[in-house]
């Protein structure tokens, strides 16, 4: 589904607001997955302050897609949350393609009840997480990933959403604490 979104007020400060072109694929059975609206207006928060438009695609996926598509392109054996794929085109064409997310609905689905957060909040970011690492930002050293996780927090906060990396009180029933991710899969 293509969905056109035109996003205001999501943002306090000075990003602005972005109208997202979002190309949804859904190759997902899990029943509870975000509607197209939502994860345009994620996007466009995410996308706000740095284009004032763009295009993205984003496929929902189960786990053996995503664990295929880990393996191929991070060298990783296990299902991860969100991968992001840039588009490579040349900045001077001005053509508004930020690229592809990919996004396992199970992953993000166990990563929420570990995380004591609603499922809602976690997709909104992994939406946001994905759509700031097409826009460029990376979180491998420190220094980036202090800069993109505090933007990923004002993002969200200006959503509603409560800060993504704030400690976890308490693992989940059964869930060793080692196990918890942060939500990044890093």
């Amino acid at each position: 589904m293509n969905t056109s979104q035109s996003e205001s007020g999501a943002q306090s400060g000075p990003l602005e607001p972005a109208v997202i072109a979002l190309d949804v694929q859904r190759a997902s059975s899990y029943p509870e997955l975000p509607g197209d609206d939502e994860l345009a207006h994620w996007a466009a928060a995410a996308v706000g302050g740095h284009r004032s438009e763009a295009e993205i695609s984003l496929r929902i996926v189960d786990e053996d897609e995503s664990e295929a598509l880990n393996s191929q392109y991070r060298g990783k054996q296990k299902p991860t949350n969100v991968l992001s794929f840039p588009a490579d085109i040349p900045e001077e064409l001005g053509l508004p393609l930020l690229g592809d997310l990919v996004i396992c609905a199970q992953v993000v689905a166990r990563e929420a009840e570990q995380q004591h957060k609603a499922l809602s909040a976690h997709w909104a970011h992994m939406v946001v997480h994905g759509t700031l690492h097409l826009l460029g930002y990376d979180h491998i050293e420190d220094d980036e990933a202090e800069i993109m996780e505090n933007l990923e927090t004002r993002i969200l906060a200006g959503l509603g959403i409560d800060d993504p990396y704030r400690p976890i009180d308490e693992p989940a029933q059964g869930v060793p604490a080692e196990k918890i991710s942060d939500g990044t899969d890093e």
